[in-house]
């Protein structure tokens, strides 16, 4: 790299004509506060402390905004300058992932392709089941088949593709302080590792040389002219290069050829090389390489000089040596599309490998550079790197991800489209290409191309282009054609919610509700049925019924589209409080949000209605935060983080407590946003270093976080670093070694500074531990005092340390206490029918379904007790209701065992592969697996 800072002035000269590319749920952190010494152990004295910390602390939070004090009057016509929705402006987005009539049958034959395909194929299976994920809610299992595709790779091409995908799943561009080049420390990140071809998936996971300092000494070789037996030279102008004859043959055939062979070459001393496109220093440098075989003391230019030479004749040793020498140059956007234009020209593998790597480590940013744009969406530019090996279904894959999130409209987002389409060679690819390439063309309102383009899905095999195919029919004013198409599909296959949904739109009246209704019992997670029913309410001036439709599904689901349904009908209720509450969760799902179809930034909304809302200073905040907290309002914490941050946006503290409720909602992509905010906004080290280590736990970097909590720790003792750690050490089963380890750091945590909410969390974490040893007086002391500062979910733990004491009433209060505090409460009825009689279970285990149709133990308990009764059918209808929306791994593996003793052997496996498909290490689904294949291929014989 010595000579890299000569590589622009000295390179552009050359002329290339001459030569011949989870949901972690734990609490938020505390507020600012003073530098408190909190000491002590668990005890009331220590609770006291924190009770009068957390007062003081909030007198001493005060606000930096004046409000005025006069009444503002203002109309509900001027904050709705588009009125209020309207049905016949409604209709579901179609999702421009794969899906399935039935999700469990693919999930099963995914898992198939993974366990029979040869090592050489294991790649492609991992990046279907990538593609098969990518349409469900959970990311954590989309990024675990993403590192396992990466794991499988063998050629330097998909190394670089998936390595890069990785990193832009964390969204590391965004950390400030980074460059796209730093490397994770694992040899599955790792920049330079990703250059190197080969298989050997059980090393990706190991720390790489950047982190274990390899060393860079290397040897010396002589370049003296003394020492060496000269005799021959090359005539380059008016000067001559010395060689050795014999070495100079050894580079390549054409060259041994020229100079051993019958050529009038071999019988001259001197030879001249003048029109060959080398010059005098290159061929310098190609004499020393034909002895020493190295290229470290030659600046780049030199080096391409060599790859031109080789090139030309066939000297493929240097060319590979050049190839790899100028790939580990590359480090930057202007040093990658200076040299890949180079790489392409000499065919040089490694190297265009290279800058496609930092294209693509760059994104999205590089992808609003026109010459990025020009390679990668162009078809010569698809085609040059095709001749090398470097386009691929994977890398458009990739790209198509990151454009259609950008721009879904955009020309840009096509032509890659239409690229990736070019790449497609198995169904599955042809299937995702022309399915997104009808959806973006359907977003761009180009009916006719989409209508093909989903024809030409569907003819791949993905039912679900149908629905585009009806969509754009539909458009083009052919209803009944539409309504054919989902008709046909729901008589050919078993009902799902998204069909129904469908159909929907192309009936009225009655048959349009019934439709919707179905939609909603077949799958309840879609919105768009309770979107329709709440404007319908609205339309029949109906508000408070149409709010009270759509908190049905905002109690489980935190849905943009929902939230700003919810605050559009709120605002011509009249209920300017409500609707700015809505608005601004909204914001910190998605801070760019345009209400209104599309029509006015949500950010402007709040300016309106702020004025109309009750004012309320820094402190005020704080404390309504504690109250939302204490009554589980995570929708209205989320509100007043938002207006704190108005007054404080570079609060580092707040944008962390703004993750960790969106890990709750089980919004991820939002948390990880917040996370890394907090962090780029953290003045101080220790602090930094805790944000990073949430980000790297909560994407599955488990070690990496640990490491960065003990630097945290040996940089300064905090709360945070000492609750991440114990945390992260949690997250696996303790030995009581272990269990008693977690169990100081976080007594080390509640010695630190912080607030009641936070300590609440920790009390809380500690009770469980203690539960899991075995000593449920210290627990029961610490979910008391978590309690006693209104840690309000304290009251299910202690509801559990009264069921391990025999103490069945007491648990059921205990329950009953949480319900009544909470106003997301289904969890707390789904725990409560542990401790009471069948019937009262089967009750509070109803309302919880109805509160929370996602939660999967309702479903296995009923389905439970109706095999109990000998209810078979029954019992798998139950657990298919659930799975139809919701493939879980508990589900799919209850309901196989239940096939598996009803002795219908296919289905058990069949279900066992897809709970596989989704955890290939499931002990207990291994074991019924193998042990239903055994007795399904004892049947057959």
């Amino acid at each position: 790299m010595q000579h890299q800072h000569n590589l622009f002035t000295t390179m552009r000269s050359l002329n290339l004509a001459e030569g011949c590319k989870g949901t972690q749920v734990y609490a938020p952190p505390p507020p600012p506060q003073p530098n408190n010494n909190a000491t002590g152990g668990v005890g009331d004295k220590f609770l006291q402390h924190l009770q009068v910390h957390l007062r003081v602390n909030s007198i001493r939070s005060k606000s930096s905004r004046t409000y005025p004090q006069a009444n503002v009057v203002v109309s509900p016509e001027s904050l709705l300058p588009f009125g209020l929705p309207l049905t016949d402006l409604l209709e579901p987005r179609i999702d421009p992932s794969l899906k399935f009539p039935d999700l469990v049958d693919k999930m099963a034959q995914v898992y198939r392709r993974i366990d029979n395909c040869d090592q050489s194929e294991r790649s492609g299976a991992y990046l279907e089941q990538c593609a098969v994920f990518k349409g469900l809610s959970d990311p954590k299992l989309f990024r675990r088949s993403l590192r396992s595709s990466r794991q499988h790779a063998i050629d330097v091409h998909a190394k670089v593709v998936l390595s890069s995908w990785l990193r832009f799943e964390r969204r590391e561009d965004e950390l400030i302080g980074t460059t796209s080049m730093d490397c994770c420390g694992r040899i599955l990140e790792c920049p330079k590792a990703t250059l190197v071809t080969g298989y050997d998936p059980e090393t990706v996971y190991d720390p790489c040389l950047c982190s274990g300092g390899a060393s860079d000494e290397v040897q010396e070789c002589s370049t003296s002219e003394e020492a060496l037996d000269y005799d021959m030279s090359f005539c380059i102008g008016d000067e001559e290069v010395r060689c050795v004859r014999y070495k100079i043959a050894s580079l390549s055939r054409p060259f041994k050829a020229m100079l051993y062979g019958g050529f009038n070459e071999m019988k001259r001393g001197t030879i001249n090389f003048t029109h060959n496109g080398i010059s005098v220093e290159g061929m310098r440098a190609a004499e020393i390489f034909s002895r020493t075989k190295r290229l470290d003391d030659f600046p780049p230019h030199v080096v391409l000089e060599l790859l031109k030479l080789a090139n030309r004749f066939c000297c493929d040793e240097m060319k590979s040596s050049c190839d790899e020498h100028l790939a580990h140059l590359v480090g930057t956007l202007d040093e990658a599309m200076l040299l890949i234009e180079y790489g392409l020209e000499e065919s040089a593998y490694l190297l265009v490998a290279a800058c496609l790597q930092v294209f693509l480590r760059e994104l999205p940013s590089s992808m609003h550079n026109p010459n990025v744009i020009k390679i990668f969406c162009s078809v010569e530019g698809r085609e040059r790197l095709a001749s090398l090996g470097h386009a691929s279904f994977k890398l458009y894959f990739f790209l198509s991800q990151i454009a259609m999130e950008d721009d879904m409209k955009s020309n840009t987002t096509v032509m890659i489209l239409e690229r990736l389409v070019e790449c497609a060679v198995e169904s599955w690819e042809k299937q995702l290409a022309c399915h997104q390439l009808g959806v973006v063309m359907l977003e761009r309102k180009e009916y006719k191309d989409a209508q093909r383009w989903f024809n030409t899905a569907v003819e791949a095999g993905h039912l679900y282009s149908l629905v585009g195919v009806a969509r754009s029919k539909f458009k083009r004013d052919h209803r009944y054609s539409a309504y054919k198409i989902i008709n046909s599909l729901i008589s050919d296959h078993v009902p799902t919610g998204w069909m129904h949904q469908e159909r929907s739109l192309y009936c009225s009246g009655k048959e349009k509700l019934l439709d919707l209704d179905t939609a909603t019992e077949l799958d309840p997670t879609l919105t768009f049925p309770y979107k329709f029913r709440a404007v319908a309410l609205v339309e029949e001036n109906q508000f408070g019924a149409a709010i009270s439709e759509l908190n049905k599904i905002l109690g489980f689901k935190a849905s943009p589209d929902c939230l700003e349904m919810r605050a559009w009908i709120s605002i011509g209720k009249e209920d300017y409080e409500g609707a700015l509450k809505d608005i601004r969760a909204l914001l910190t799902l998605e801070p760019n949000f345009m209400m209104f179809n599309g029509k006015i930034h949500a950010d402007h909304m709040v300016e309106l209605l702020r004025p109309l809302a009750q004012q309320r200073s820094q402190a005020d905040c704080w404390m309504q935060l504690f109250d939302h907290w204490s009554t589980v309002d995570d929708i209205g914490s989320l509100a007043v983080v938002h207006d704190m941050l108005a007054n404080d946006p570079g609060n580092s503290l707040l944008r962390f407590r703004q993750s960790l409720l969106l890990l709750r909602l089980n919004c991820q992509k939002a948390a990880m946003r917040c996370l890394r905010l907090a962090r780029n906004h953290s003045k101080l080290k220790h602090e930094r270093l805790v944000y990073e280590g949430w980000i790297l736990y909560d994407t599955g970097h488990r070690e990496e976080a640990l490491a960065k909590a003990e630097e945290s720790i040996s940089t300064q003792r905090s709360f945070e670093a000492f609750f991440l750690k114990a945390y992260a050490l949690a997250d696996s089963t303790l030995d009581p070694k272990s269990a008693e380890y977690v169990i100081q750091l976080l007594e080390e945590a509640l010695r630190c500074p912080s607030d009641a909410l936070r300590k609440g969390q920790a009390l809380n974490n500690l009770g469980s531990v203690y539960v899991d040893c075995e000593k449920l007086d210290l627990a029961g002391d610490c979910y008391t005092n978590a309690l006693n500062i209104k840690h309000t979910r304290a009251h299910q733990g202690l509801a559990r340390v009264y069921h391990l004491k025999n103490q069945r009433k007491a648990a059921y209060d205990e329950m009953t206490k949480l319900i009544e505090k909470a106003q997301n409460n289904a969890s707390a009825y789904e725990k409560r029918s542990e401790y009471c009689d069948r019937e009262m279970a089967q009750s509070d285990l109803s309302l919880a379904t109805q509160l929370d149709p996602l939660r999967t133990y309702p479903y296995r308990y009923r389905a439970a007790v109706l095999m109990d009764d000998h209810k078979e059918n029954e019992a798998i209808e139950e657990l298919s209701r659930a799975i139809s929306f919701k493939p879980d791994l508990q589900l799919l593996h209850l309901r196989a065992a239940f096939y598996d003793s009803m002795g219908e052997g296919a289905s058990a496996i069949k279900d066992c592969e897809a709970a596989l498909c989704i955890d290939p290490g499931h002990t207990d689904t291994l074991e019924l697996y193998h042990k239903a294949r055994e007795a399904n291929t004892t049947d057959q014989k």
